[in-house]
């Protein structure tokens, strides 16, 4: 599974992001691929990803892709992404 974490610049937040999609991951014990990206290179990423997190500011900018855009109000809040990937992952 391709997961990419987006921030408006791809820098800070989207690493933080990531990190913590990590953390979700390995505590439901899903394998998955996690990149960091800003906005303009996630656009590109996305068409390949299975799920996208990002912010509701940049939900809508990600644009029309096939992959799951899950909106996170708090990129450090492991248990709000873990809750949500959950609900999210078909297993």
């Amino acid at each position: 599974m391709k997961i990419v974490a987006v921030c408006g610049m791809g820098i800070g937040t989207s690493v933080l992001l990531k990190m913590n999609a990590e953390k979700a991951l390995r505590a439901m014990d899903v394998d998955g691929d996690v990149e960091a990206a800003d906005i303009g290179t996630a656009r590109g990423a996305a068409r390949t990803a299975d799920i996208v997190l990002t912010s509701a500011e940049l939900a809508e900018e990600v644009g029309e892709v096939s992959a799951k855009v899950i909106v996170i109000n708090n990129f450090t809040d492991v248990n709000e992404i873990t809750e949500k990937l959950d609900q999210s992952i078909e297993r």
